[in-house]
């Protein structure tokens, strides 16, 4: 019984890992990597530095949502973000969750 639960924990860990790896994708092919990156400042902030800033605010993403279709600028400096407007719209909210969960 022991070796299943164990077996059951890595599999939802690589379910976990095989997700974020998807995530990633779809950030990347999305042109989001462009401008931002993981852990370090490109253009835009880190994805870090934005599921810190917005952890315990449960607007997050709703506003976070809003923000990549229709860009922005001035929450994080002067450089405008242009609008996704190309992104399907669950696409977003898929990256929106992704990047909120990062540690």
């Amino acid at each position: 019984m022991r070796k299943r639960g164990i077996a059951c924990l890595v599999l939802a860990g690589c379910a976990l890992c095989a997700n974020a790896c998807a995530d990633e994708k779809l950030a990347q092919s999305s042109g989001c990597m462009t401008c931002h990156a993981i852990d370090k400042k490109i253009l835009g902030p880190s994805y870090k530095d934005v599921a810190l800033k917005y952890r315990n605010d449960k607007g997050a993403p709703a506003a976070l949502f809003r923000k990549v279709k229709a860009g922005g600028k001035g929450v994080w400096g002067e450089t405008p973000m242009p609008p996704n407007a190309h992104v399907k719209d669950e696409d977003i909210k898929t990256l929106v969750q992704w990047i909120l969960s990062l540690k």
